[in-house]
C-alpha cells in the first residue's frame, strides 16, 4: 500500500523563549537563513527603533528601514527601497503592522521573511496573510508564511498588556471559527481540512484552558505557540477559514461601520466568538469563553468597548457582507434586526452582563 503524505508550509525556525532576540543572528546563520548576514530589517518608529540599538551590533551586515505605518502604500515603499540591495532575507522587527508590511514587501521582491514579534496581538505573526489598510478600508493579501519566527518573551512582557489580551481573543476565537467551518460542511458540503481544523481548534483550546495569566511565561509560551499554529493552519487550508468565521465578520463590520471607534482586533473577535457560540446554541461554551476572556481582562459585551446594543446589532446584521461567500452561523440563521437584538439580550443575560 502506498504511503501518502503532504508537505506542510511552516517556518524552519520557531524560537519562543526569554532572551531569544539576543540569539537572532546565530539562529539565522545556523539555520542557513542568512549565513552572510545581509538582511533588510523593517522596524517601526516605536518598539522596533528602541530594539535596534540592542540588536544592531549582532547584525553588522543589515540595512535598516523604518516603516511609517500599516498601509499597502507603506508596504510597497518598503519593497521599492529594498530592491537595490542583495539581501538573504527580510526581517520584520515589531508589532503586527510592521510584520504584515514586511511579509508583503518580502513577497513582492521574492525574499524569505523572518518575523521577530515584539507583541502577541494577533495570529499574523505566522500567517500567510498580510492585513494592510488601503483606499477601501482594509484588505487581506496572500503572502508566503514566514521562514522563521522569533518571540522573545522578555520583550513581550515589556509591551503593553493590551497586546497580549488581544492575542488571547484572536486565539480563542479559533474555536468559534472552526465550528462555523464545520457548519458550512454540514449544510453546504464545504470541504473541511481536518488537519488545519484540528490545529486551529487545539490552539484555541490550549489558550482557553490554560490556568496562567498574562505575565506568566508558561501562559505566554502557550499563547505564542497557539498563534503560530493558527498561522500554519491557514497555510495548510490555503485560506483563513480555520481562524476566521462569524467572529471575524462581526469584527470587520465594527471596523467598517465605526472606523474611529473600533477596539482592538482581539477584543472584537473575542466578543464575536462568544456571541456566535451563543447563537449556535452552545450556552455552556459561550459562558466558558466569556468567563475566560473576563479573567484575562478582555471585554465580553459591546458596551465594554463603547458600542450600545443597537450599534452592535447593526454590526451583526452587516457582518455577512464583509466576507461574501463565507458561510457561518450568521448566514445560517439570517436573523432580522429585531431578532438579532433579542439574541444579544439573551446572550447578555447568559454571560452575566
Amino acid at each position: 500500500m502506498p504511503v501518502l503524505t503532504r508537505l506542510i508550509p511552516s517556518p524552519v525556525v520557531v524560537d519562543i523563549r526569554p532572551g531569544a532576540l539576543d540569539d537572532l543572528a546565530t539562529v539565522l546563520a545556523d539555520q542557513r537563513v542568512s549565513q552572510s548576514g545581509r538582511l533588510a530589517v523593517a522596524i517601526s518608529s516605536g518598539s522596533g527603533a528602541r530594539l535596534r540599538e540592542r540588536v544592531a551590533p549582532s547584525l553588522p551586515g543589515a540595512d535598516w528601514f523604518e516603516v511609517g505605518g500599516g498601509t499597502i502604500d507603506d508596504a510597497v515603499r518598503l519593497a521599492d527601497a529594498m530592491k537595490s540591495g542583495r539581501y538573504d532575507a527580510v526581517v520584520g522587527l515589531g508589532g503586527g503592522k510592521i510584520i504584515d508590511c514586511a511579509k508583503f514587501a518580502a513577497a513582492r521582491v521574492g525574499l524569505p521573511m523572518v518575523a521577530v514579534a515584539t507583541n502577541l496581538s494577533h495570529d499574523g505573526i505566522c500567517s500567510p496573510v498580510s492585513i494592510l489598510d488601503n483606499d477601501a478600508g482594509r484588505g487581506s493579501y496572500g503572502v508566503p508564511t514566514p521562514i522563521a519566527l522569533v518571540v522573545d518573551l522578555a520583550v513581550i512582557r515589556e509591551a503593553p498588556i493590551r497586546f497580549v489580551r488581544s492575542g488571547i481573543g484572536d486565539a480563542v476565537s479559533n474555536i468559534s471559527a472552526v465550528a462555523d467551518w464545520e457548519l458550512a460542511h454540514r449544510v453546504n458540503g464545504e470541504r473541511v481540512d481536518g488537519l488545519a481544523a484540528a490545529m486551529a481548534r487545539q490552539a484555541g483550546e490550549a489558550v482557553l484552558r490554560h490556568p496562567g495569566g498574562c505575565g506568566d511565561d508558561g501562559f505566554l509560551t502557550v499563547l505564542s505557540e497557539g498563534l503560530v499554529l493558527s498561522g500554519i493552519a491557514m497555510s495548510i487550508a490555503g485560506h483563513t477559514r480555520p481562524s476566521s468565521g462569524a467572529c471575524h465578520e462581526i469584527s470587520h463590520a465594527l471596523d467598517l461601520l465605526y472606523p474611529r471607534r473600533a477596539a482592538s482586533h482581539g477584543e472584537q473577535v473575542g466578543i464575536g466568538a462568544a456571541f456566535a457560540t451563543h447563537l449556535r446554541g452552545d450556552e455552556e461554551g459561550s459562558r466558558l469563553m466569556a468567563d475566560v476572556l473576563r479573567r484575562h481582562g478582555l471585554p465580553v459585551l459591546a458596551g465594554e468597548i463603547g458600542f450600545d446594543d443597537d450599534e452592535f446589532a447593526r454590526a451583526v446584521e452587516f457582518a455577512p457582507q464583509t466576507r461574501p461567500g463565507r458561510y457561518t452561523i450568521l448566514e445560517h440563521l439570517d436573523l432580522p434586526p429585531g431578532r438579532i437584538r433579542a439574541a444579544y439580550a439573551e446572550y447578555t443575560a447568559s454571560v452575566g452582563g
